[in-house]
């Protein structure tokens, strides 16, 4: 070999070993990804009421960043969904509500899509709830449609199977067992997605007492009555413990999917209780509390497992080395009502529904016990995902890296405002159509629709519970303006639609658009 020839060849290894050592740089992404769960229910975020300890959680607080106000751009579980793989608002990927009609389109660009074409190893196991087979991923277990709590049935790569226990059990078993299956030789993407705590919030048998019968504190708006310049869509909702309750909530009625063995652990709990419940024959305000405190119960255990399942997953991390290469990340598709103005559910611009948990640990790159409280959003994760890998992101990708935030280093262009819209009407709670602009103190906010022109402010520094409207109150008349100038250059920044050109089917009303319903993928039965 010559001297030249050996030199190429020298150079030539370099290179093979430094694309390998790069690539070998590239961090696992594990991300944990709940249904409704809110920041009330999350210990580390230090809501008044206290309601439940998460120390599984709470541990990626402790090692690496919480963001305290991360938004949702529509709060229902389909949509948020939509936009965390596309990074795209719901008027640009297509997907507006949960209708088992419209499917999303999987065709379009997402970032398991763009990992998996640098190398990495993509897989999602639990609830999907897009109504079409997941695209971009080497391997998906999806449950169809929203899913139940109890022996679930779940689709492996389009084969329907069936599974014994409880839902987010099976669901951290299946993602334990992909990571010890999975290709070492390439970094990772998991995301491991819970069905829980979604209603109709049924705890794992093994929860059924864990509260020991714990009476909880009611929210101050528990019995809200919707005054103080509060219009139409405030009082026309169907979303109340008051009326909108149902049996199956409430667990006078079991679930169907219960083998004879676990109908008879869950009737020596619930049936004794029920029974107590039925002699008192409750109404007004004590039936409401009766329920209130149900709900408590039922959707905080549920709680009670998924920090049991991070803790499991952590575990696993911790025991095979891959701690320090592995980015975690917790949060879930939108915030929910635990009482508050007298609901449950979300899809309001309101900030029980519109703030979701995001809990970052990043090691050697986050601080441990850093936290921030810039605007951040789900709308963010698709392009920070992509920045940690180091693969550009797509030019019409509408969020931000929040790479520099977990640097501990903040742009001095982040973003001050955020847009809102929520589209869903009149199913399944008539929360009407609304969008908005967010900021660190306001929430300027227009209800459209149908037949409605209804504008409200909120100062959250002034009114935090959000409880009225300062809309016509002469003192914010330049906040108004200002808002309203800075709602409208948000609109145009992300290319929302007139509202005269909102399609139909944004809400619910049109026929189904051809696309394709795959196969594999049953329709789903709820649309909550």
């Amino acid at each position: 070999m010559t001297r030249i020839a050996l030199l190429c060849w020298t150079a030539a290894i370099a290179t093979v070993a430094a694309a390998g050592a790069a690539e070998r740089s590239q961090p696992n992404i594990l991300f944990i990804f709940s249904d409704d769960h809110t920041t009330q229910a999350v210990s580390c975020y230090g809501e008044s009421r206290k309601l439940i300890q998460t120390p599984n959680i709470d541990r990626l607080a402790n090692e690496g960043m919480k963001f305290t106000r991360c938004l949702v751009p529509n709060s229902i579980c389909g949509p948020s969904r939509a936009t965390v793989l596309t990074g795209k608002y719901s008027h640009l990927n297509g997907f507006y509500g949960n209708d088992p009609r419209r499917p999303f389109d999987g065709s379009q660009t997402t970032f398991p899509k763009l990992l998996q074409k640098a190398g990495y190893q993509t897989a999602i196991v639990g609830k999907w709830h897009l109504e079409s087979d997941p695209t971009g991923f080497d391997y998906w277990h999806i449950l169809p449609g929203q899913g139940i709590y109890y022996n679930p049935p779940m689709i492996r790569g389009g084969e329907r199977v069936k599974h014994e226990g409880y839902v987010t059990d099976v669901i951290t078993d299946l993602s334990i067992e992909w990571l010890k299956n999975r290709d070492r030789s390439k970094p990772f993407l998991l995301m491991s997605q819970h069905k829980a705590p979604h209603r109709e919030w049924a705890p794992a048998l093994r929860h059924l007492g864990w509260d020991n019968d714990r009476v909880y504190p009611e929210p101050e708006t528990l019995f809200d009555d919707y005054g103080n310049g509060r219009g139409l869509a405030w009082r026309d909702q169907d979303m109340t413990l008051a009326k909108t309750f149902t049996d199956r909530d409430a667990k006078l009625v079991a679930p169907p999917s219960l083998t004879p063995e676990q109908r008879r652990e869950w009737d020596a709990y619930y049936e004794p209780r029920n029974e107590k419940f039925r002699q008192a024959n409750l109404s007004g305000q004590d039936l409401v509390r009766w329920r209130y405190q149900r709900y408590m119960h039922d959707y905080l255990g549920c709680i009670k497992a998924v920090d049991e399942s991070v803790g499991r997953l952590l575990k696993y991390l911790d025991d095979e080395g891959l701690t320090e290469n592995t980015v975690v990340v917790y949060s879930s598709d939108q915030g929910f009502f635990l009482g508050e103005h007298g609901w449950f559910d979300k899809r309001w611009i309101l900030e029980e529904s519109l703030t979701t948990p995001l809990l970052v640990r990043w090691p050697k790159v986050t601080r441990p016990g850093d936290a921030t409280s810039k605007l951040v959003s789900v709308l963010d994760f698709a392009q920070t995902f992509l920045d940690m890998a180091g693969v550009p992101a797509p030019d019409d990708m509408q969020g931000r890296s929040l790479v520099p935030l977990l640097k501990g280093q903040t742009p001095a262009d982040w973003r001050t405002g955020f847009y809102y819209h929520y589209y869903e009407f009149p199913q399944p709670h008539r929360v009407r159509p609304h969008y908005g602009i967010v900021t660190e103190r306001y929430k300027l906010v227009h209800y459209y629709r149908p037949d409605l022109d209804e504008w409200e402010l909120y100062d959250l520094h002034v009114d935090p519970r959000e409880t009225k409207n300062f809309i016509n109150d002469p003192a914010y008349a330049a906040t108004v303006k200002e808002l309203r100038s800075q709602l409208e250059e948000l609109r145009r920044q992300c290319k929302a639609p007139p509202l005269d050109q909102v399609p139909p089917e944004a809400y619910g009303a049109a026929p189904a658009r051809n696309i394709r319903q795959p196969v594999g993928q049953p329709r789903a039965t709820t649309r909550n």
